[in-house]
């Protein structure tokens, strides 16, 4: 590179070892079920969140591209995805201002479903 160019960034980062990869991996958490699927399979780029009990990906280097493609292919509500580098500072401010409840906790937002125990006589 000449000297006083700007680097524009890339999939193809030194530190990533120059493995050129277009996409990033996103997980929307609003959809996650906490299953961990992810996790176990591509372990050095998703974690389970602890407070919230949702996967997040913490590495966009941390697993071959074929392993983070299993781990999307092993999603059960299909929340994983490929995004362009330049969607994630705009996912990621959609994603904090949303409003995420812990896994088990009833959303306010979804109207309370009361099914009768009996039929009525």
């Amino acid at each position: 590179m000449p000297p006083g160019a700007q680097m524009q960034r890339t999939g193809l980062e030194p530190l990533l070892g120059g493995a050129l990869r277009q996409k990033a991996v996103w997980v929307d958490e609003a959809v996650c079920i906490g299953c961990r699927y992810c996790a176990h399979v591509a372990t050095n780029t998703f974690v389970v969140e602890p407070d919230w009990g949702r996967s997040r990906a913490i590495r966009q280097d941390g697993d071959t591209t074929e392993l983070i493609q299993e781990a999307i292919d092993t999603c059960p509500v299909d929340c994983i995805h490929w995004v362009a580098y330049e969607q994630l500072p705009g996912l990621q401010q959609q994603l904090a201002d949303q409003e995420i409840l812990p896994l088990g906790v009833p959303s306010p937002a979804r109207p309370k479903r009361t099914l009768p125990r009996r039929e009525p006589s």
